[in-house]
């Protein structure tokens, strides 16, 4: 059923049955997607409030530059886990690359959501452009307040991917960087990247997946220019290597009960040298270990928690989240020509000089001008600091809370949001990287789409049996 608006009648009965989904990405897609593929009532509609108004892009894979590829092999990026293949046939069917061992490039993930959510889509779906402000429980459902509209809800999917970086600081007092034609903020403002001469001297701050992506934009656009990468550890991820081997793990750590951060390392350890033993590498311990990851993050006490991110985190990560091999080799290459480096250190000053900037680090006394420098440091890794006016306004009225170390919003283990006061909260879900303090791992594929059916199915039998209510 297409909800009119300017029918009052209809309206009235679309709102009782409206499912709103809180952004555009992979999670808002793929929740969307199983919404309409799992729920047969015609009185269904989703309406996905994405700011841009352009679905499937999102942070991960709004780029439009070709070179920037998935970090995850091809056979693994179904929408569907019950269909792996899925994204190969399409890959096939529109002239790309259906190599299962293979990496897309990131844009034409995003072509591929959309058109998958093209396949689904019906008179129950519609898209809305425009930034939500706030989400406010009303009665037995929830007003959506957008930049340019009010409308209502029965449930609510926030699906808003990862905050932006946090920003970046300098100097003893920790003083933002100013705003100047030297400083990108967002490194995904690719057209900046691309306008700095064509011998710039830049220092990208941060030393991850992004950061890796920024430099192939900025390097082989102009074979003169300079990078140098700078992070707390100096720490690339590693690279994906040949063909993929079957996930190989003997146990992991502890029995059912609580585990410590230090005895997961020391099992990683083992389990890599035992791998070793058998001519199996330690890529393979750690895909065997990820489906056990969630239930171990669980196990772990708060303090157990605090300990990993401060001391295995990063090691951990480098080996989760791991560059595509070609990815690797230009990185390399880069290094091998001297036009890239990568250090550890943070800035420890930045004087500004009009369209450069004069950059001092903490592990060089040496300061030296730049073209540019980019932040690359990751998502904002607490959530209180969020600028986002929605997870703002949804904080401070304690319709939801952080989780216990802030990295994301606290839910129950189905995806329920949790209130200030430790209640879920019914017919709020959440969907995605912001669920990460809860579950680790929750910004892949993978873990996103069985997030998204799951919480889409409680949603669309709470739907289901409204209508038949009425």
């Amino acid at each position: 059923m297409t909800v009119t608006e300017d029918r009052a009648g209809r309206e009235q009965v679309g709102e009782r049955n409206r499912v709103a989904v809180i952004g555009g990405g992979a999670s808002g897609v793929l929740t969307a997607i199983n919404l309409l593929v799992r729920s047969d009532d015609p009185d269904l509609e989703v309406v996905i409030h994405e700011a841009s108004g352009i679905v499937g892009r999102g942070i991960a894979y709004g780029t439009n530059d070709q070179r920037h590829l998935l970090n995850v092999r091809a056979r693994h990026m179904s929408a569907f886990p019950d269909s792996p293949s899925d994204l190969l046939d399409w890959a096939l069917r529109t002239g790309r690359s259906s190599d299962p061992q293979g990496f897309l490039p990131r844009a034409d993930y995003a072509i591929y959501l959309q058109d998958r959510l093209a396949d689904v889509a019906d008179d129950r779906l519609r898209v809305r452009a425009g930034r939500v402000l706030d989400v406010v429980p009303n009665g037995d459902g929830f007003d959506i307040v957008t930049e340019r509209s009010r409308s209502r809800a029965c449930a609510v999917v926030l699906a808003h991917g990862n905050q932006p970086p946090r920003p970046l600081v300098a100097g003893p007092g920790q003083e933002p960087l100013a705003e100047a034609p030297w400083h990108v903020a967002n490194p995904w403002q690719l057209a900046r990247l691309r306008a700095l001469p064509a011998d710039a001297s830049v220092i990208v701050v941060g030393t991850g997946l992004t950061a890796v992506d920024t430099v192939i934009t900025l390097l082989e656009d102009g074979p003169e220019r300079q990078v140098t990468m700078l992070s707390r550890n100096g720490l690339l991820p590693k690279p994906h290597v040949g063909q993929a081997h079957t996930a190989w793990v003997t146990r992991v750590p502890g029995g059912d009960g609580p585990v410590t951060a230090d005895e997961i390392a020391e099992v990683v350890t083992e389990e890599c040298k035992a791998a070793a033993e058998r001519g199996v590498g330690w890529r393979a311990v750690v895909d065997g270990l990820r489906p056990a990851t969630q239930e171990l993050w669980r196990r772990l006490p708060h303090d157990e928690r605090v300990r990993f991110l401060e001391v295995h985190a990063r090691d951990w990560e480098i080996r989760r989240h791991r560059m595509a091999p070609d990815v690797a080799l230009r990185l390399q290459r880069y290094r091998y020509e001297g036009r890239l480096h990568v250090r550890s250190g943070a800035l420890a000053s930045v004087t500004d000089l009009g369209e450069r900037c004069r950059v001092r680090t903490t592990t060089d006394p040496a300061s030296y001008d730049v073209d540019a420098v980019v932040n690359c440091t990751g998502p904002l890794s607490d959530v209180r600091r969020s600028e986002d006016p929605l997870i703002q306004a949804l904080l401070a009225r304690g319709t939801v809370r952080p989780d216990p170390l802030a990295l994301g919003l606290d839910t129950t283990p189905d995806g329920r949001l949790v209130d200030a006061a430790g209640s879920p909260v019914p017919d709020l879900h959440l969907v995605g990287p912001p669920r990460k303090g809860t579950l680790w791992e929750s910004t892949a594929i993978p873990e996103i789409r069985a997030q998204a059916a799951q919480v889409a199915t409680a949603v669309a039998e709470r739907t289901s049996r409204r209508s038949l209510a009425d």
